[in-house]
């Protein structure tokens, strides 16, 4: 998952890995180890994506929201590896 925010004329890119299974009474959960409580459900793979993309943001948001320093792990994944991965929207705090 990368990160794009465009604040104050600057951009900055994140990776957030994830992993999707499917579920056995149907439909999809996304979850991803480096965010704590990013956890993502629906009906189709492309539903789930789009919802974890929205929790993915918010979480995110929070963060800045409440001045909490990111999740070392969050931080650190710069490169992808090798599972799914999305785009969501990081705000630059100056």
């Amino acid at each position: 998952m990368v990160g794009t925010t465009l604040l104050e004329g600057r951009t900055v890119e994140y990776l957030l890995p994830i992993e999707m299974e499917p579920l056995e009474e149907g439909g999809y959960l996304a979850t991803s180890e480096v965010l704590p409580g990013f956890l993502a459900q629906g009906r189709s793979m492309a539903e789930t994506l789009e919802i974890a993309q929205d929790v993915a943001r918010k979480l995110v948001e929070s963060y800045v929201q409440h001045g909490d320093p990111f999740p070392e792990a969050f931080l650190s994944e710069a490169a992808p590896s090798g599972g799914i991965e999305l785009r969501i929207h990081i705000p630059v705090v100056p």
